[in-house]
C-alpha cells in the first residue's frame, strides 16, 4: 500500500476467501520504506484458498482508525458479505502468475558489441577495417566478430558471468546492425549461421546463456521487403509491411515514410500489426531458438511496438524454449510490458539514474534511498529477479566516463550493481575501466592489455559476479536500508535470503553492503557478527571503518 509519508501509525489487512466464511484472518503491514513523499506498507498475504477478498485498516498518526475498500474510506468495519465492496483477487490461476526463468536467479549478464570486442576471424575482415584501438566513429569497422567472442568465452568465466548479450548479429550495412538487411543470416563480417551455432554451444558448455538482440521496430532500408516496396511503390505486397508511408514512391531525400527516431532513413518502421509481418518476425523469434539454440532476446525500441505483437512473440518463443529469456528496451516505467503475457524483464535504466546520480555526488544518501525504493516498488514484485540493472550500455556513456573519469567511483557503482537485486548487466569493458562518451565513443574497442586495464575494478567484478552465482538469492532476496548518513555520505544496506520470494528451504544468508562517497574515512555501525569482506578478505566484528570514496562488502565468516 502506498500512502503520504509520515501519514500512518499502522496498516492491517483483513482477507478472507471470497465464499467460504470460515477462512480469513488479519495481518499487519510494515512500512518498508519511504521516499519522502510516499509510505511504502507491504505484507505477503497467505491465501486461503484460490480466492481473495481483502480490505484495509488504518491507523493515523493521531490513533484515528479508518477502513479502505474499493467505496473508499469508512469509519465502520465493511460487511463480511463478499459484495460489500473488498477488494478481490478473484481466483489465482498459475498461468496468470508472473514468473522469471529459474536460471535467471544468480546470473550475471555481459553485453557485448561484436564489432568492438575481438577479431578470432581475419578472413573476414572488411578491406576498409580500421586499426584496433583506434578512435570510433560513426561508420569505423574494426573486425571483431563471433569467432572472436568465442574465442575469448574464458574471460567471461573467469569473471562469472552466466549470461552473454550480443547486439544484432545479422546481416545488415553499418557497424552496429540495428539495420537489418537479412534476419535469416549472421552478418558475413561477423561470420556464418554456423559460427553463432558454435558459439552458442561453446557458451552453453561453460554454463553461460546467450541472448540475441531483436530488431522489430525497424528494419533496414535494404530489407528484402522495403527494396520491394522502393521498386514496385503501391504494387508491393509488402506495401503494408511498413507503417504511415505518405505518398509513393518511397523517397530517401523527403523521407515520405515512418521510421525509427525522427527520419532515420535507414530504418524504416515496421507495421506489426500487419498480419503476415507478425507472422514472419515471430517466426525469426523461434527460428534462432530453434537453429542456434539461443536462450532468448533482448528486444530493441520495444516500447514503440504493439503490444498484441509482443504477446504472439512471447507465445511463440516460449513454445519453442519455455525457459527463454525475454528483456525489452525501455527507458522509464515499463509496467504496461511487464504483466506477465509480454516481457520477462525490462532493461532498468530508471535505476541506473538514480546510482549515477548518487555516486557522483548530485543526490544525498537519503535522497538516493527514497529514489532507490520507490524503483524497488515499480513492478509487480515477481519481476524483481529478471529485472536487468546496468551501469552503462552501447547507447550510453560509460559509466567511469559518466563519473568523471574517477575509477574509484566506477568501482562504487559496480559494488552497487552487484549487490543489487535481479539481474545485472556488465557493458564489455567496464569491468576494467574503460572510458568513452557518447555514442560512438563508448564503443571503443576492448582493452586486453593488462597494464591498460584498472585490475581494482576488475577484481571487484570478479569477487563480486562469482559472490553472485554462490548466493543466487541477491536476485530475489530482501533490502533494508541500515545506514543512511548525509553529513558522512555513507549509505548502508542489508540484503537477505528473507522476503516474499524466498522458498521455503532457502538458505539463511545475509550480506551487509557499506558505500562512502565522501572524501574522508568513516566508520559504519553494523549489527554484531563476524564477517568478512569480499572485497578486501579483511574479516571484521561489527562496524566497519570505510575509506574514502570506498565500499565494503561483508558476508558471515565461516
Amino acid at each position: 500500500m502506498l500512502c503520504e509519508a509520515g501519514d500512518l501509525a499502522a496498516v492491517r489487512c483483513h482477507f478472507a476467501d471470497k465464499y467460504e466464511p470460515g477462512l480469513e484472518g488479519v495481518l499487519p503491514l510494515a512500512r518498508e520504506a519511504t521516499d519522502g513523499v510516499s509510505d511504502y506498507w507491504t505484507a505477503v498475504l497467505p491465501m486461503p484458498s484460490s480466492r481473495l477478498r481483502y480490505f484495509f485498516e488504518l491507523t493515523d498518526t493521531a490513533g484515528e482508525t479508518r477502513f479502505f475498500n474499493e467505496h473508499g474510506f469508512l469509519e465502520r468495519r465493511p460487511a463480511r458479505k463478499h459484495h460489500a465492496g473488498h477488494f478481490f483477487y478473484p481466483y489465482d490461476l498459475p498461468i496468470d502468475r508472473f514468473a522469471v526463468p529459474p536460471w535467471i536467479a544468480g546470473t550475471t549478464f555481459y553485453l557485448v558489441f561484436p564489432d568492438r570486442f575481438a577479431n578470432g576471424d581475419q578472413m573476414n575482415d572488411p578491406p576498409w577495417k580500421r586499426p584496433w584501438g583506434e578512435a570510433p566513429t560513426v561508420k569505423s569497422f574494426f573486425g571483431g566478430d563471433l569467432p572472436g567472442i568465442r574465442q575469448n568465452l574464458g574471460w567471461l568465466s573467469d569473471l562469472g558471468v552466466g549470461g552473454l548479450y550480443l547486439t544484432p548479429v545479422f546481416a545488415a550495412p553499418s557497424n552496429h546492425k540495428y539495420d537489418p538487411s537479412d534476419y535469416e543470416r549472421v552478418d558475413p563480417g561477423f561470420g556464418t549461421n554456423e559460427d553463432l551455432a558454435a558459439l552458442v554451444r561453446d557458451a552453453h558448455s561453460r554454463d553461460i546463456r546467450v541472448l540475441l538482440d531483436g530488431v522489430f521496430n525497424h528494419s533496414g532500408d535494404r530489407w528484402f521487403a522495403f527494396r520491394d516496396v522502393r521498386e514496385k511503390g503501391e504494387a508491393s505486397k509488402y506495401r503494408d509491411w511498413f507503417f504511415r508511408i505518405e505518398s509513393f514512391p518511397v523517397d530517401f531525400d523527403t523521407v515520405n515514410y515512418e521510421t525509427f527516431a525522427n527520419r532515420a532513413r535507414s530504418h524504416p518502421k515496421l507495421n506489426t500489426a500487419n498480419p503476415e509481418l507478425r507472422e514472419y518476425l515471430v517466426g525469426i523469434g523461434e527460428k534462432w531458438i530453434r537453429e542456434a539454440d539461443i536462450d532468448g532476446w533482448r528486444l530493441d525500441v520495444a516500447n514503440e511496438v504493439d503490444h498484441r505483437f509482443w504477446r504472439a512473440f512471447r507465445d511463440r518463443v516460449k513454445a519453442a524454449k519455455s525457459d527463454a529469456f525475454i528483456v525489452g528496451e525501455a527507458w522509464h516505467d515499463a509496467i504496461r510490458w511487464l504483466d506477465g503475457a509480454q516481457f520477462d524483464s525490462v532493461m532498468h535504466y530508471p535505476w541506473r539514474d538514480a546510482v549515477l546520480d548518487y555516486v557522483r555526488r548530485d543526490i544525498t544518501p537519503s535522497h538516493f534511498a527514497g529514489r532507490t525504493a520507490g524503483i524497488r516498488h515499480m513492478y509487480d514484485i515477481s519481476a524483481t529477479p529478471g529485472l536487468m540493472h546496468l551501469l552503462g550500455s552501447h547507447d550510453t556513456a560509460r559509466v567511469r566516463t559518466e563519473l568523471g573519469g574517477s575509477a574509484d567511483r566506477a568501482r562504487l557503482a559496480a559494488v552497487l550493481l552487484l549487490t543489487a537485486t535481479g539481474a545485472p548487466l556488465v557493458y564489455y569493458g567496464d569491468e576494467v575501466g574503460m572510458e568513452g562518451g557518447d555514442d560512438p565513443d563508448s564503443r571503443r574497442c576492448m582493452e586486453w592489455d593488462p597494464k591498460k586495464q584498472d585490475q581494482r575494478i576488475l577484481a571487484t567484478h570478479r569477487a563480486l559476479i562469482r559472490a553472485r552465482r554462490e548466493r543466487t538469492w541477491l536476485s530475489w532476496g530482501a533490502f533494508e536500508d541500515v545506514v543512511v548518513d548525509d553529513d558522512r555520505q555513507v549509505y548502508a544496506y542489508r540484503r537477505s535470503s528473507t522476503g516474499p520470494l524466498a522458498p521455503a528451504d532457502a538458505p539463511r544468508d545475509e550480506m551487509y553492503v557499506a558505500v562512502n562517497t565522501g572524501d574522508h574515512p568513516s566508520d559504519v555501525c553494523l549489527p554484531d557478527g563476524d564477517r568478512v569482506d569480499l572485497l578486501t578478505g579483511k574479516r571484521a566484528s561489527g562496524g566497519i571503518t570505510v575509506g574514502a570514496r570506498d565500499a565494503a562488502v561483508l558476508v558471515p565468516s565461516t
